[in-house]
């Protein structure tokens, strides 16, 4: 491969947009952590933003590094790299800490790590390497079940510390449909959910009523030569043993805090001193807001204290507040702006693996993005997702870092080339 200047082939846009957030981020986490009338050094690392800017000043050198390794070492060593990721999944069932009752971090000291914000780029490593083999054909069953057995590896790790992250994983699955994978994985996905949602608000008998009726119009909107009478059977079957499951899996598999947040989103309980705090104080937060906010440090809410992890998983009320609609908006485009720019990339990458890898960490971050805001917003139920690059951490700062600059490492080395 022709060695290229990885400084004038970096995609610039792309590394501003990611300042820009970072930056911004930062701001909010400064004025989330002040009281009223409060005034301290910003290098106080007592404090959040202190710590938090310590983070940010350590991505410069792990930037550095991701840069200067050749972009083919990390196709080369995609599997060993996977392979760590898990074994460090693995090792919190043994060495981890417990952090608000999730045993989801390593602790060095006054220092934490969590592996699962790492073990996303390893993943999408792994995936892009597995789905840029030329023999692999995702219309093949076996390939199918090895392409999402690398998918739900780390998911299986994940989910009894932290169920908010291994959501995440689900999102690999859109990647394997843009590869090839049948559309029916997630037609059946779209339903599951649609079907355990409204088997949450309506009685089974009712739902069923609702899938037949929908199954039948499929039917006979069908052409005679396309209706199987013994397959839409099938599927009314196997939706109504599901409706009847939703119950004693919504019941004996979710925790109490789960259940909770699912019946505040839905109606079915209104605790706004408790279990919905949360939610409803970040609602009011951003409703304050008005269109152009009440400017910088001058939020009541957030001064007040009154959205409890403002600094983290609910960082964008901040922004509403003390930005406004304008603000919220702004903050929105910018991600959207580098979700689209590394989908471009992505597409002119010429080789399978670079182009799949892009896909990946677009959809993460989207999967991030989209989550949590709607989450702030009462519209999704509270899992504890952060927002990229602006939610206090170092270990998900430096997950997000990692993640994108590997890829701007490739489009910027041209990998596509050799």
């Amino acid at each position: 491969m022709k060695n290229q200047s990885v400084k004038s082939n970096l995609d610039w846009i792309s590394v501003i947009l990611y300042i820009l957030l970072v930056l911004m981020g930062w701001f909010n986490i400064y004025s989330s952590s002040l009281s009223t009338g409060e005034e301290t050094a910003i290098f106080d690392l007592s404090q959040f933003y202190g710590k938090q800017l310590m983070y940010i000043a350590l991505t410069i050198p792990l930037i550095i590094i991701i840069l200067s390794v050749d972009g083919k070492f990390y196709e080369k060593f995609s599997s060993i790299i996977f392979g760590v990721a898990l074994l460090s999944l693995a090792g919190l069932f043994v060495f981890g800490k417990t952090v608000k009752g999730q045993a989801n971090w390593y602790s060095f000291g006054s220092f934490g790590i969590q592996p699962a914000e790492f073990a996303k780029a390893a993943t999408a490593l792994a995936l892009a390497k597995y789905l840029s083999d030329v023999q692999v054909n995702l219309k093949d069953v076996n390939r199918q079940i090895q392409a999402l057995g690398i998918i739900f590896l780390p998911v299986i790790l994940i989910i009894p510390h932290d169920p908010g992250s291994a959501l995440i994983y689900a999102m690999f699955v859109l990647v394997l449909y843009r590869e090839g994978l049948p559309a029916w994985y997630l037609w059946t996905g779209f339903i599951a959910i649609i079907l355990f949602v409204l088997s949450l608000v309506f009685e089974p008998w009712a739902v069923i009523l609702m899938a037949i009726v929908v199954i039948a119009l499929v039917y006979l909107r069908s052409r005679l030569v396309d209706r199987n009478i013994v397959a839409s059977a099938i599927v009314l079957v196997l939706c109504s043993g599901f409706v009847f499951s939703v119950d004693y899996i919504f019941d004996n598999v979710f925790k109490q805090h789960h259940r909770d947040r699912f019946n505040i989103l839905l109606g079915k309980e209104v605790d706004m001193k408790g279990i919905g705090y949360n939610t409803n104080q970040s609602e009011i937060a951003i409703g304050s807001g008005g269109w152009l906010g009440k400017g910088f440090l001058e939020g009541t809410q957030t001064k007040g204290g009154f959205v409890p992890e403002q600094h983290t998983d609910y960082i964008f009320t901040t922004v509403g507040e003390e930005w406004g609609f304008l603000g919220c908006m702004v903050v929105i485009a910018l991600f959207l702006a580098l979700i689209f720019r590394i989908i471009y990339l992505s597409e002119r990458q010429k080789t399978k693996f670079s182009r799949v890898y892009g896909y990946c960490v677009a959809g993460v971050l989207f999967i991030h993005f989209f989550i949590n805001i709607a989450m702030v917003a009462g519209i999704f139920p509270t899992i504890g997702v952060p927002l990229p690059f602006f939610s206090y951490g170092g270990s998900g700062l430096w997950g997000f870092t990692i993640l994108l600059f590997i890829f701007l490492k490739m489009d910027a080395n041209k990998v596509n080339e050799w």
